[in-house]
């Protein structure tokens, strides 16, 4: 048991347990309606220990492709520790079969620790490992015979156990129906919103520059579910709770059954470098969440509401920013349509004037009025600010960075925002030479982006761009350059661009 080819079989042997424990697990999970299966809970333990910087760095690189990735990394490294755990038979077979044990406590432990997790998310753990337990020997026995018969069993029953995790992890597919079920259901509800109308003269028509009014599938997209929650409507529940006169527990039709606002309304993540795109705008159907609360009566000495979503992740958003005029939603549609599922579906949180890390919860299910001394919610225990007012912020998006253009009069356009402030006029700079005020496009109130343009004259060669925005306190951009940690990045955006 020493030669190479062996020792290949064994770490084969080692795979193959590792895939049909896998797939058990996967199966069991997709047939309880799980949420979460034992790879992606373990995943989203690995996302709860992982500095707010690291995190931030990922999504940097590898953009929305995180959380696949994230899994992707968990599955090889069951495969590889499954590969060691077959090698390791040949020393004797209690250390192989502590490798597989090991896996499952750690897969075990995930999913225990996991937000709204009951016991029977346990039971694809449990099956999964015993899984590992009975189909290691079966693989490891036929390998301790030397002679081609010991080998050709081990094909045979390889064979058997492949096709076998080939079928239940097939079968899994046809198992998991819970978010078929509630996309069926998102597409059968009539919500009584409309879709809203652009504002006449707020899309400026430049080629290039981004619509005013943002798609859903365009729709940026940052969050923490490594799998998006089914949540049914039927079935969802808002409780409002803490330091309240009443606590309150509301259905979605309850929510329905109240009176509806509806608005145009950006939002802003807080990881949004200078220049990149991880805001947008579009029409926001819900209840305002002032009139909910008022409802519930606020405490005196409460100045913060905890909101936690259906997975487990949490937000600390200040009271007044909830109770004071602006259109703080529980948004049940977006653009007219019902909220996608990655959106939120049933119910999410949107507040204008503050970055998403600190108000714009998906799958709400839980407001706790309370202070910000007693919590720390997920962000802030990751070294982010507590409180997160969006910065006056613009963009460059014609023309794009690093293109050729005509020399002459060129076109230039972006977006700046200053939700819940107000955008009171942008300026371009070329070359470092005078700033120049260019055209706003109109908004219909200060809770939304506005777009720019306006016209430079270049001569040939390499040129350099910057634009800066001041909103309706007076404040005008600084251009010193900070980045996102710990409450939202500074500067002025700056393309370089080639006139010929």
């Amino acid at each position: 048991m020493t030669t190479d080819r062996p020792r290949l079989l064994l770490a084969a042997a080692g795979v193959l347990t590792g895939v049909a424990g896998l797939a058990v697990s996967l199966a069991t999970a997709a047939a309880l309606h799980e949420r979460l299966d034992p790879p992606t809970a373990v995943a989203e333990a690995v996302v709860d220990v992982t500095p707010g910087r690291a995190a931030k760095a990922l999504i940097d690189l590898v953009g929305d492709n995180d959380k696949p990735l994230l899994i992707a990394g968990v599955v090889v490294g069951l495969l590889a520790l499954s590969a060691l755990g077959g090698v390791l038979t040949a020393r004797g077979r209690w250390q192989g079969f502590a490798v597989f044990v090991g896996m499952g406590l750690v897969a075990g432990v995930a999913v225990a620790t996991r937000p709204n997790t009951g016991t029977a998310a346990l039971l694809p753990v449990v099956l999964g490992t015993l899984t590992w337990l009975a189909v290691l020997p079966l693989l490891i026995l036929p390998l301790r015979s030397s002679d081609a018969e010991g080998r050709r069993r081990f094909l045979v029953q390889a064979g058997v156990v492949a096709a076998g995790a080939a079928v239940v992890g097939i079968g899994s597919r046809f198992l998991g129906r819970r978010r078929r079920v509630v996309e069926e259901a998102r597409a059968d509800l009539e919500l009584p919103v409309t879709d809203g109308v652009v504002p006449e003269g707020a899309d400026l028509e430049v080629a290039g520059l981004v619509p005013w009014r943002v798609a859903n599938e365009d729709f940026y997209r940052i969050d923490t579910a490594l799998v998006v929650p089914a949540v049914e409507v039927d079935t969802w529940r808002l409780r409002v709770h803490g330091m309240v006169e009443r606590e309150l527990t509301l259905t979605f039709d309850d929510l329905l059954d109240r009176r509806l606002t509806e608005a145009w309304l950006t939002l802003t993540c807080v990881s949004n470098p200078v220049g990149q795109d991880l805001i947008g705008n579009a029409w926001w159907s819900g209840v305002r969440v002032a009139d909910v609360l008022a409802e519930a009566g606020p405490l005196p000495g409460a100045d913060a509401v905890l909101q936690t979503s259906e997975d487990g992740w949490t937000c600390g958003t200040p009271l007044e920013a909830l109770t004071d005029d602006r259109n703080a939603l529980l948004a049940v549609a977006m653009n007219g349509e019902p909220l996608p599922l990655e959106h939120g579906f049933p119910v999410r949180m949107v507040v204008p004037g503050l970055y998403g890390y600190v108000s714009a919860t998906k799958w709400l299910v839980d407001l706790e009025v309370t202070r910000f001394d007693d919590f720390e919610a997920f962000w802030t225990e990751r070294g982010w600010s507590p409180q997160g007012p969006v910065k006056t912020q613009s963009r460059i998006d014609v023309p794009v960075a690093n293109h050729r253009v005509t020399s002459g009069p060129v076109v230039v356009a972006g977006v700046a925002w200053a939700q819940h402030t107000g955008v009171e006029a942008v300026e371009v700079r070329l070359d470092g030479g005078a700033w120049t005020p260019v055209e706003l496009g109109r908004v219909p109130s200060v809770d939304t982006w506005v777009q720019w343009s306006g016209t430079i004259e270049v001569e040939p060669g390499v040129h350099t761009l910057a634009v800066r925005a001041t909103d309706r306190s007076g404040y005008t951009q600084t251009g010193v350059q900070r980045d996102v940690v710990p409450d939202g990045a500074t500067g002025w955006h700056t393309i370089e661009f080639t006139a010929e």
